[in-house]
C-alpha cells in the first residue's frame, strides 16, 4: 500500500501531461467528429499503447540511449517531424473534401484499425515523451523498481492515456460538435493541419 501511495503524485503528473493540448488531442477529436465515436476510441487506444510503450522504454533505459547517442535521438525526431508534417498536409489538402456522416455512425473494422494505428503512430511521433517519462520517473520513483511495480506503472499509464482520449472521443462525437464540424469543416481541418504543421516544425527545429 505504501508503494502505491508513492505513485499517486507520479500519475498526477502523467494525467496533467495527457490532458495538455497537442497533436494527440487534435487527432482524436477530429477522428471522433469526422469519422465516428468508435474510430475516436480506437485512436485513443492507439494513444494509450504508444504512451505505455514509451513508459516501458523509459523504465528499461531508452532515456539513456536517447540522451547518450545523439544520432539516434535526432533520427527519431526527424521521423516524428516528417510524420507530423505529412499529417498536416493531408488535413490541409482534404479540408475542402465533402464528408457524409450518418445519423448512427458505424465504422468498418478496417477503418477502425486504421484509426488505431494512426493514433499509435501519432503518439510515437514525439520521442521527447520517453525523455519526459524518464525524468518523471527519476524525480518521483524510489530506486530499485521491481518488475511487478514496473508492470503496474506501465498499465496505469495506458489506462490514464486511453481513458482521457476516450473521453475526448466521446465528447467530440456528440451531435453538437459533429454538426459544428460539418458547418465549418474547411476551417477546422485547416486549423488542425496548421497545428500539426507547427508542432512538426517545432520538433524539426530541435534536431541537433
Amino acid at each position: 500500500m505504501e508503494e502505491l501511495m508513492l505513485l499517486v503524485p507520479l500519475f498526477g503528473a502523467v494525467l496533467i501531461g495527457a490532458i495538455s493540448p497537442g497533436p494527440s488531442f487534435v487527432l482524436v477529436a477530429r477522428t471522433a467528429i469526422a469519422v465516428s465515436r468508435l474510430d475516436g476510441v480506437a485512436a485513443a487506444l492507439g494513444m494509450g499503447l504508444g504512451a505505455s510503450t514509451f513508459a516501458a522504454g523509459a523504465l528499461l533505459g531508452l532515456h539513456a540511449v536517447l540522451t547518450n547517442v545523439p544520432s539516434v535521438y535526432a533520427g527519431f525526431k526527424i521521423i516524428g517531424a516528417l510524420y507530423l508534417l505529412y499529417l498536416a498536409v493531408r488535413l490541409w489538402r482534404g479540408a475542402t473534401d465533402t464528408v457524409k456522416i450518418a445519423d448512427t455512425p458505424r465504422s468498418p473494422q478496417s477503418a477502425t484499425r486504421k484509426s488505431f494505428f494512426l493514433g499509435l503512430a501519432t503518439q510515437l511521433s514525439n520521442p521527447k515523451t520517453a525523455v519526459v517519462y524518464a525524468s518523471i520517473f527519476a524525480a518521483m520513483l524510489p530506486s530499485g523498481q521491481t518488475w511487478s511495480s514496473a508492470f503496474v506503472i506501465v498499465s496505469l499509464i495506458f489506462a490514464i492515456e486511453t481513458g482521457w482520449y476516450a473521453l475526448v472521443a466521446i465528447a467530440f462525437s456528440a451531435e453538437g460538435p459533429r454538426n459544428g464540424y460539418l458547418r465549418s469543416k474547411r476551417w477546422i481541418d485547416r486549423a488542425a493541419g496548421a497545428v500539426m504543421g507547427l508542432l512538426g516544425l517545432k520538433l524539426a527545429s530541435e534536431i541537433r
